[in-house]
């Protein structure tokens, strides 16, 4: 192919990469105008205690949320993921988390073979309430309630504390649809949700758990433990995540530091 008809097909590629790029950008800007123009606002950002560089679990407020999670959240939500020996992370010492595990029975075989029912164990995984997706469904409407094991960070939208956000905004958003919003029947009302309408009801209410601890079991404080709950769930190395990069952002500044001063050790006689 001579050259300049190489040069002529080289710019035509060109501008149709650059029309697709165009394209990309204006859907890029297209499909967060035409949320807003749903009228959908962006959930309040609220002051978590893991959020930001130093940022570290309320484990107090995470051990409530596990128990609203196991009296409320775990008759419809499975979290495959969680084992109970994981609870010890939380806080929770060994004796406690056996307590907790011997709560629950799990299907075994025996040594023969033959399928028995056993206590469990720390080992074993979280109590799932349905055998399947499909009985879940079933029990709730068609709907499979989703799991909450990475619920936290499923829902963000890639800020840290995004879906933290969301998620107390959805549990505390739950009210009377206002004047003229049709909600079908069997569904809900919530304003935090997209469409404002979900197949959820509203579980979590005033002293819906009595807390161990004696903390007033508000609405809002029981989705405000939920939430640290589903955090640590979603991501239990989040304090070692954030110490190694402290770490690591030290030991930089040091370096960059001995680097400079050899630097001018090496070049003083050559100015």
């Amino acid at each position: 192919m001579p050259l300049f008809d190489k040069i002529m097909l080289k710019s035509a590629q060109l501008k149709i990469i650059g029309a697709a790029a165009a394209v990309v950008l204006s859907l890029g800007t297209i499909v967060p105008a035409a949320q807003a123009a749903e009228g959908e606002a962006a959930p309040k950002e609220q002051n978590w205690s893991f959020g930001g560089f130093f940022g570290t679990f309320d484990r107090a407020s995470a051990q409530r949320g596990f128990q609203v999670y196991k009296e409320v959240c775990s008759n419809c939500h499975s979290m495959k993921l969680m084992y109970f020996r994981d609870l010890t992370g939380l806080g929770f010492n060994e004796n406690e988390v056996k307590a907790i595990a011997a709560e629950y029975k799990v299907a075994d075989t025996n040594d023969a073979g033959e399928p028995i029912e056993r206590t469990a164990l720390p080992a074993d995984p979280f109590h799932n309430p349905f055998p399947n997706d499909k009985a879940a469904a079933a029990a709730n409407g068609g709907k499979t309630p989703p799991d909450l094991s990475l619920m936290a960070k499923a829902r963000g939208e890639g800020g840290e504390t995004d879906g933290p956000n969301y998620i107390y905004a959805f549990l505390t958003g739950f009210h009377d649809a206002p004047e003229g919003f049709k909600v079908p029947d069997g569904l809900n009302y919530n304003a935090a949700f997209p469409g404002h309408v979900t197949a959820m009801p509203n579980m979590i209410t005033d002293d819906a758990v009595t807390y161990t601890d004696g903390t007033k079991a508000t609405h809002e404080q029981e989705a405000w433990d939920v939430v640290n709950f589903l955090m640590w769930t979603a991501e239990p190395s989040l304090e070692d995540r954030k110490h190694i990069g402290i770490k690591v952002i030290l030991f930089l500044i040091v370096f960059a530091g001995l680097l400079y001063a050899v630097k001018r050790k090496v070049w003083a006689n050559a100015h």
